[in-house]
């Protein structure tokens, strides 16, 4: 049974920095994608990031490069989010995703397994 615990959401103020973690455990995800996403309240949930298990390729929203960084430690199957330079506008429950290297990595549906979801609360 495949698993994804998140942890580090929390209130900061902004300006302020978080590290998201995402632990999985389950299966073994070679040949898989993880993804970060958010959900901003009363909006749909969005691509923020995402590394590949294999060969640690990665990729970031437009609206997050320069302030968060996704990197993985395959030792411990933990991908993690650090996220610099904090905004109000980036408040949101933050999911980790898992699924299958796809080109379609910038949408949810591309991810078969999901945490339960962190709070990330930034205050201006």
């Amino acid at each position: 049974q495949v698993q994804l615990v998140e942890s580090g959401g929390g209130l900061v103020q902004a300006g302020g920095s978080l590290r998201l973690s995402c632990a999985a455990s389950g299966r073994t995800f070679s040949g898989y994608a993880m993804g970060w996403f958010r959900q901003p309240p009363g909006k749909e949930r969005e691509f923020v990031a995402t590394i590949t298990w294999s060969s640690g390729w990665t990729y970031l929203a437009d609206s997050v490069k320069g302030r968060f960084t996704i990197s993985r430690d395959n030792a411990k199957n933990t991908v993690y989010l650090q996220m610099n330079s904090l905004k109000p506008e980036d408040t949101a429950v933050y999911y980790c995703g898992a699924g299958r290297t796809s080109p379609n990595y910038l949408r949810p549906a591309a991810y078969d397994y999901w945490g339960q979801g962190t709070q990330v609360t930034v205050s201006s």
